[in-house]
């Protein structure tokens, strides 16, 4: 698995279905109209490749941290987990933001190519298609 296609925070490029390996024409057009861009400027590259500059964002505060820092991942960082990464109940319905720290756990305990192979396609699919069960963390029925 490529570094690139993984962003420092843990988002999972490699699978987002905005990602220019991954967008339907359904979900270029639906996200051209969402944010009043052409349609052929609305698949990303990645966070790394567009150096944080995705769709409506001119930035991201937490690639821009991570360079200064001179590291790859969140989790090399003697302040992780910080408040860049904290989750929030706004979207975390549409976005996979609330995965990250749980992400960059999994990579830091198995390493990233581990996580990125074996763990990283259940952890989305349980998170956007998993029923909650305490104590257990979401599962797929």
């Amino acid at each position: 698995m490529r570094k690139e296609l993984i962003a420092p925070c843990g988002l999972d490029c490699f699978y987002c279905e905005v990602h220019e390996a991954n967008i339907t024409e359904q979900m270029r057009t639906f996200l051209a109209q969402q944010l009043g861009m052409p349609a052929e400027q609305v698949a990303c590259q990645g966070c790394r490749a567009a150096q944080g500059r995705r769709l409506s964002y001119t930035s991201c505060a937490t690639l821009d941290c991570v360079t200064q820092r001179g590291l790859e991942f969140c989790f090399e960082c003697g302040d992780f987990p910080c408040a860049k990464l904290q989750p929030a109940a706004d979207g975390a319905a549409r976005y996979p933001h609330n995965m990250k720290v749980y992400n960059l756990c999994r990579m830091k305990a198995v390493g990233v190519e581990r996580w990125a192979e074996e763990e990283a396609l259940g952890i989305r699919q349980r998170y956007f298609r998993g029923k909650f069960a305490v104590g257990l963390g979401p599962i797929l029925e």
